[in-house]
């Protein structure tokens, strides 16, 4: 493999006479266009295209590329632009929302993966052994889950287009999920992507690769028959209400009165729990008792409690006022008190980070002009109505963060609820990524999960990660209900938590702490002694 081998591998000292890849890749631009495209081939695994099976190939091509990259500094840029090219392709959706800053955020966030492209360059560059080479199926994928694990921070974007979320429709990912989490996810899938990089190119270590394949898929075969299942303990029928695009002046009114249309049709279908999307209600219910007073005639004639979402003012809250997004359930005698204001709010969309030096991005894009409020805690939910189930909302991208579902679970809830509206990004990959969230998050937590929009798409998922009942999709405006199976029982990854983390730091460490016990053993390089003398002088005695 000429292309991808050494610092010079195959590379002609002639200059322009080499074969054209080699000219491209000794191009700094044209380098740096393979780079940003090679990063962004991973977001093809995810919806919409949902080519989950290219997530286990989709990173070798850029492995390759820093294998090949000869210096550091060159691997360092590898990295940099890779992770632009990967955070503009995963979020290039953004883009009518923030334009040109976009590329400035993937660009910053780019920067994550130059370490990265550092750490794949000393593990597989060159002719490395069959040991250096079998670190790297550890390390490799152990360095990538800490650049997942910082960007997961919500100041940085949030988790969204984690690796291993590519795998939301696979039944045996998802067993896996209960057990490590989106996490344990991640590190399978470029584990798999570096022994790939292994066996192309790598001769003296496929023997080593191979073996490293069979011992995955003996841990995978234990996952699939050893980890916990979740027991099915009942039924709960829940209805979700999406109204539709309703875009315009007056929006706010006509998607409240489309959705209150929709729910009456509901009279007579038995159901537990009627769920609306985010931000379906535009006022505060404790300041409108003529709106509280519509959603309790709505939740009498239905027989079931509302869980309803408002973004609106309120003169008071947990530390001040101003606008908060919350889940309120809504019973036959109007508000039953059960209130979740969201915690996790989306950068630059409902509050700008440091507005005292981005407050500019409200300019060139769609920023949130005046900064969102959060809530302070998680709330689970008690519905009367429906013999005492419990409810764990969350809202918007708050599906996102598998801690949230999971911390949700350990207080006790039997439904997790995401309501949501990607209304501003309609004809994108966005709706369809956003709710593919649910399944992973209900496999992970051993609970069913229903994901409801204002706009699509909406969706359930029993808990396993399975698809309960049809998605109501983008271009549709009505109610479905869906038959939800509860369970009992606790996962792993409920008990452990995000072990696979600290299992790629404990793996990191190693690495560096041998890395750095070889330095010091090694000794320094001594000059030559006994030079022989010539005419020209010496060493030790040069000539004058």
């Amino acid at each position: 493999m000429p292309m991808w081998g050494g610092r010079r591998s195959g590379v002609r000292a002639g200059g322009d006479d080499g074969r054209p890849y080699e000219r491209l890749l000794r191009s700094r631009v044209g380098r740096g266009a393979t780079a940003l495209c090679a990063g962004a081939l991973p977001a093809l695994a995810f919806p919409a295209p949902a080519l989950w099976w290219f997530a286990f190939v989709a990173l070798v091509p850029w492995l390759l590329l820093i294998r090949s990259a000869g210096t550091g500094r060159r691997a360092a840029v590898d990295g940099w632009l890779g992770g632009t090219g990967f955070m503009l392709a995963v979020h290039h959706w953004l883009m009518p929302s923030l334009h040109v800053f976009i590329l400035v955020l993937a660009a910053l966030l780019g920067l994550l993966w130059a370490p990265w492209g550092l750490l794949v360059s000393r593990l597989l560059s060159g002719s490395p052994s069959v040991p250096r080479a079998v670190a790297a199926i550890a390390v490799v994928p152990s360095g990538w889950l800490m650049i997942e694990l910082v960007r997961s921070w919500e100041g940085l974007g949030g988790p969204w287009g984690l690796l291993g979320a590519s795998q939301w429709q696979v039944p045996l990912a998802l067993r896996t999920a209960s057990v490590g989490g989106v996490w344990l996810l991640s590190l399978g899938v470029v584990a798999v992507n570096t022994v790939l990089t292994v066996l192309i190119a790598l001769p003296a270590a496929r023997r080593a690769a191979g073996a490293c394949v069979v011992a995955g898929a003996v841990a995978v075969g234990v996952i699939a028959v050893w980890a916990p299942r979740p027991e099915e303990t009942g039924r709960t029928r829940i209805a979700v209400v999406q109204p539709g695009v309703v875009d315009g002046p007056g929006s706010v009114e006509r998607r409240f009165a489309r959705s209150e249309q929709l729910t009456r049709e509901l009279a007579g279908r038995e159901v537990d729990l009627v769920v609306w999307g985010e931000s379906s209600v535009g006022v505060d219910l404790s300041r409108s008792p003529g709106t509280a007073d519509r959603l309790a005639a709505l939740s009498r004639l239905v027989g079931a409690d509302l869980l309803v979402n408002m973004d609106a003012r309120r003169t008071e809250g947990p530390h001040s006022a101003g606008i908060y997004k919350s889940a309120v359930l809504v019973g036959p005698q109007g508000p039953t008190g059960d209130r979740y204001d969201k915690m996790r709010l989306v950068p630059f969309g409902e509050y700008v980070p440091a507005r005292g030096v981005l407050g500019w991005a409200t300019s060139v894009g769609k920023a949130a002009g005046e900064d969102r409020l959060r809530g302070t805690a998680p709330v689970v939910m008690d519905v009367p109505g429906a013999d005492g189930l419990r409810v764990g909302p969350l809202v918007c991208f708050e599906s996102a963060f598998p801690d949230m579902s999971r911390q949700l679970v350990r207080d006790g809830a039997q439904l997790l609820v995401a309501q949501s509206s990607t209304s501003t990004f309609q004809h994108s990959w966005a709706p369809a990524q956003h709710a593919s969230l649910a399944a992973l998050r209900a496999a992970e937590t051993g609970r069913p999960m229903v994901h409801a929009t204002l706009t699509g798409v909406s969706a359930a998922y029993g808990p396993r990660g399975e698809r309960v009942g049809a998605p109501l999709g983008t271009d549709t405006a009505g109610a479905a209900v869906y038959d939800m199976p509860l369970s009992r029982g606790t996962t792993l990854y409920v008990r452990l938590g995000a072990w696979p983390v600290y299992g790629a730091l404990a793996v990191l460490a190693v690495f560096f702490g041998a890395a750095g016990v070889r330095a010091v053993r090694t000794p320094a390089p001594r000059p030559p002694e006994g030079s022989a003398r010539t005419a020209g002088g010496s060493p030790g005695r040069p000539a004058r």
